[in-house]
């Protein structure tokens, strides 16, 4: 017992924790053919639920030891770049069309949200903290807070939106016959952001460059949209 308290103090644990359990989770998912459903996010953090909650560790504590995780978050995303300046010349040649199908994708994620919680029953604040669900996590949590909304439970939104489009994404789009890389990736990273972005890149790198470019120019998007709608409200 006493072991167990000085290592869940010390933050290195936390951190190995998290490594441990998302490689697991990698392993898993290339035993099992790659599956979809078997998305390796998913799984890792189930894992580390599993670890809290039989440990009875408080989420703070968590993340304060895995805190590094959450600041390579930042130099990953700006390494999305690398693929996209490769695929450069076709990038600014799909501009326009790409331009298109982010815009809609966004105003159908922002709208959809919204009217379902409306529907549902929810209050302003739930509505709040739903509406930018389809965007990255950091910038979804900025915009939650500054309408009203709970940043911790947009976050939760967040993840739940990436693991479900990593997971159901590729077989949605294979059913209704999108078999362009590009056109995958596009609707991946517009609607469920960083974590679908991630697994279009294991479908193929043309399709992840396509998805962190519609994740970028969602966030941005979005974010002008609710801006526009809130003044017309207003």
């Amino acid at each position: 017992m006493n072991l167990w308290v000085y290592l869940a103090a010390s933050p290195l644990f936390w951190l190995l924790a998290t490594v441990l359990a998302f490689t697991i989770a990698v392993q898993v998912h290339e035993r099992t053919g790659r599956r979809a459903w078997v998305n390796p996010v998913g799984l890792a953090i189930l894992l580390l639920m599993g670890v809290l909650l039989v440990t009875g560790t408080p989420y703070p504590t968590f993340f304060a030891g895995a805190q590094f995780v959450h600041f390579m978050l930042g130099p990953a995303t700006v390494a999305l770049a690398v693929p996209l300046w490769v695929h450069r010349h076709e990038v600014r040649a799909t501009a326009l069309p790409l331009l298109a199908a982010v815009l809609v994708g966004a105003l159908t994620a922002l709208v959809s949200a919204v009217g379902l919680a409306w529907l549902l029953g929810a209050d302003a604040v739930t509505i709040a903290s739903m509406a930018p669900k389809s965007v990255t996590a950091p910038v979804a949590m900025g915009i939650s807070e500054k309408i009203g909304g709970v940043p911790s439970l947009t976050a939760a939104m967040v993840l739940g939106t990436g693991v479900l489009g990593a997971v159901v994404g590729p077989v949605v789009l294979r059913r209704v016959g999108v078999r362009d890389p590009r056109a995958m990736g596009t609707a991946m990273g517009a609607a469920s952001h960083g974590v679908a972005t991630a697994a279009a890149f294991q479908l193929d790198q043309k399709a992840g460059t396509y998805g962190g470019l519609a994740m970028a120019l969602s966030a941005l998007l979005t974010s002008a949209l609710i801006s526009a709608a809130i003044l017309f409200l207003r």
